[in-house]
């Protein structure tokens, strides 16, 4: 367990860094960001910030030596680096994690090998492997690059044979899968943390909405359907973080079906559906990493209130910020990014109601 005064050190720069160390000071521990870019929403509210690409290796030690422990705030982080940093570190969630998360073949075949289901696929390795993906998944279907894809990117529709040539120019003919349709009613996810004691806990289930590919909404209580269907999405969701060893926050993202959920992705990581836990739960997503990360006890995920939305600000949205701060029911986050472009998230606001 480390003691309060430590250094988190946090892979990435994003809005993810930036809420994990503001969970992080107010638990009296400092953290040091580790990012290529310059000017991070995480740098303005840490302590100390390396900028650096993750390829670096001179950077990465003195990153090391610097911090007591290291985490990450999105998956697409170089596996290579976090070895790396494992071998002078302790470094949560691990290289395991990553190692399914990144890639979506293997993330499909781990949680296929525990029993999950997924949406019918096929493996893409060339256009003429694509032909006989689109065979065997039929259409319409996804092509989806197997990594470096988050908020639609990375993804081409196929809505017929004669899209194929487009589809596969489109995500720049990398090693992709085939993804066919799901018939779905609702889209949910499940946010979990386990400690480095093997405990979990989980937080009550949001439905989700997503425009564009990126989310839009979240929301509780969800429907009907997605509550009955939670618990075993839950469960599946706790084997996946079980098996992998993971330390920290993991979400899972399932499709809510006829026949019981389906699942969609998991992202190693605190999550932009679980934003709303900051007001929303007795102890935030971000508060219960930070926990896990340094080996603290995980605290109670109970509501705080009957009905929850939260909402994200994309691109021009953020312009609403007077009204926003002005209503008295509406919790604002902003990001601190300075240009507001489309489907860039700007923040988020979260709206609690007991009726």
């Amino acid at each position: 367990m480390l003691a309060p005064g430590s250094t988190i050190g946090i892979l990435g720069g994003g809005q993810m860094g930036r809420m994990l160390a503001l969970a992080a000071a107010e638990l009296g521990y400092r953290c040091h960001i580790f990012a290529p870019e310059a000017d991070t929403p995480a740098s303005e509210v840490a302590a100390f910030t390396t900028r650096a690409e993750y390829g670096d290796a001179a950077a990465l030690k003195a990153f090391a030596a610097a911090v007591d422990v290291v985490t990450l705030e999105w998956e697409n982080v170089d596996r290579e680096a976090v070895r790396q940093l494992a071998s002078h570190v302790p470094v949560h969630p691990g290289a395991h994690s990553l190692e399914v998360a990144q890639d979506r073949m293997a993330e499909k075949q781990f949680v296929e090998w525990l029993g999950g289901r997924t949406a019918t696929w096929a493996q893409v390795d060339s256009r003429e492997a694509l032909d006989a993906a689109i065979a065997q998944v039929g259409l319409p279907a996804i092509l989806k690059t197997r990594r470096f894809g988050y908020d639609g990117k990375g993804q081409a529709r196929i809505m017929a044979a004669g899209d194929a040539d487009a589809a596969w120019a489109a995500i720049g003919g990398q090693p992709a899968i085939l993804e066919g349709f799901v018939n779905f009613a609702h889209e949910f996810s499940v946010i979990l943390c386990r400690g480095q004691d093997g405990s979990i806990v989980n937080w009550p289930v949001p439905v989700n909405l997503h425009k564009g590919g990126i989310l839009a909404t979240s929301t509780l209580p969800p429907p009907a359907l997605v509550r009955a269907q939670a618990a075993e999405a839950v469960q599946l969701a706790r084997t996946v973080a079980e098996k992998l060893g993971h330390i920290g926050v993991l979400t899972a993202e399932f499709f809510a079906c006829k026949d019981g959920p389906r699942f969609n992705e998991i992202a190693p990581r605190v999550h932009n559906s679980g934003h709303w836990t900051i007001e929303g739960s007795a102890t935030s997503q971000f508060e219960n990493h930070v926990r896990a990360v340094v080996g603290l006890p995980l605290r109670p995920t109970a509501l705080m209130s009957s009905r929850i939305e939260m909402t994200n600000l994309i691109g021009d949205d953020v312009a609403d910020w007077p009204r926003l701060m002005a209503d008295p029911t509406a919790h604002v986050h902003l990001y601190g990014k300075a240009e507001a472009r489309p489907g860039r998230k700007m923040g988020h606001v979260c709206v609690m109601a007991d009726s």
